[in-house]
């Protein structure tokens, strides 16, 4: 699965029917922010557009976890099934326009940071689209950006509609772009982006001139042979994702465990919780040095104050340590166990 974010009309639509070579149901494509729904492109028997609350409840589709973000968002959510080659091997999740300037004081119905990122744990590979006279990352857009904190190895950046400028220009463009994400994703290391024009129009060979167009058709080469690693390398990454998922539940025991070993047995409840979720930071730092865990495992601090704040620690289960041996068996012996087992049937 690949899901394309960016701002509007930086060619998001354009970019999966270049790929397709064809248009699907519901695209639409124009200057204006023309797509104001997810899209799921996926294959089907035949074109046709499934609403959201109709997929969401769908046994053989795996977007039954939306219903959380309630009808609100279903309604801005479809699916756009239709018979294609590509698409047996790759689904594209078409989102639309993150806001900017002004427009981001006009609030959405759902929570589209908090979508984003439920996509970005199913996701294969993120591709985050950049047009060369909007390179201002929006507050909005800084918020999507930040929700993708630990899938970094599946972003990509792209940098479209690059043959609009000419190789002056855009060398200007390219530090700029990397200047501005530099600043959002807090890395040392350098994002890899692809520079090119994603459409069937014939690029503008007197803007470019022919050494620019020769680096379009080789970035495009890459970019497309990254997308065609996705089915090969898709049974790795689910099982990584499952460890992830593994670690991330281990470490959340420790904590929940933790808080309600520190809670009083008679008085006092209330304030000994709020100071807990006051000094929550401490306390991760507690659990950490207890039982030897490495930091970059522990979730956002502020978050999960956020999350505590609606729970009553008193309620919470004692930490059994026979289950976490458990899950370190699983990821010791049987993981590794399973791999051995199972060869990728893309190889």
């Amino acid at each position: 699965m690949v899901m394309l974010l960016g701002q509007y009309s930086t060619g998001k639509t354009t970019f999966i029917k270049h790929l397709l070579r064809t248009s699907y149901p519901g695209a639409h494509i124009g200057p204006e922010p023309t797509t104001d729904r997810f899209v799921v492109v996926m294959s089907g028997p035949d074109e046709r557009s499934v609403p959201g609350n109709t997929v969401a409840v769908q046994a053989d589709m795996p977007f039954s976890g939306l219903t959380g973000f309630g009808t609100a968002f279903l309604s801005k959510f479809e699916c756009s099934q239709m018979p294609h080659p590509l698409l047996e091997h790759i689904t594209f999740v078409d989102t639309p326009g993150v806001l900017s300037g002004e427009k981001q004081r006009t609030q959405r119905s759902y929570d589209f940071t908090g979508v984003t990122s439920w996509f970005a744990t199913k996701c294969d590979l993120i591709l985050l689209l950049f047009d060369p006279h909007k390179l201002d990352i929006s507050d909005e857009f800084k918020r999507v950006i930040g929700s993708l904190r630990g899938h970094d190895d599946k972003i990509r950046v792209v940098l479209n509609k690059a043959d609009q400028i000419d190789t002056q220009q855009l060398m200007r463009v390219y530090g700029a772009l990397m200047w501005s994400l530099g600043k959002v994703l807090n890395t040392p290391e350098v994002m890899r982006v692809y520079i090119g024009s994603f459409n069937d129009k014939p690029i503008n060979d007197v803007a470019i001139g022919p050494i620019g167009k020769e680096l379009f058709e080789r970035e495009q080469e890459d970019l497309l042979a990254d997308l065609k690693d996705i089915p090969r390398k898709a049974c790795d990454r689910r099982i990584n994702e499952f460890v992830k998922r593994a670690r991330a539940a281990k470490i959340h025991a420790y904590i929940i465990g933790h808080l309600k070993k520190e809670m009083p047995a008679m008085m006092g409840k209330a304030k000994a919780q709020q100071r807990l979720i006051d000094n929550l930071d401490e306390e991760f730092g507690k659990v950490q040095r207890e039982y030897h865990l490495p930091a970059g495992d522990f979730p956002n601090v502020e978050h999960f104050k956020e999350v505590l704040s609606g729970y009553n620690f008193d309620k919470f289960e004692k930490i059994k340590l026979k289950m976490i041996q458990s899950v370190d068996d699983m990821l010791g012996y049987d993981i590794p166990d399973l791999l051995r087992k199972f060869r990728n049937p893309y190889d």
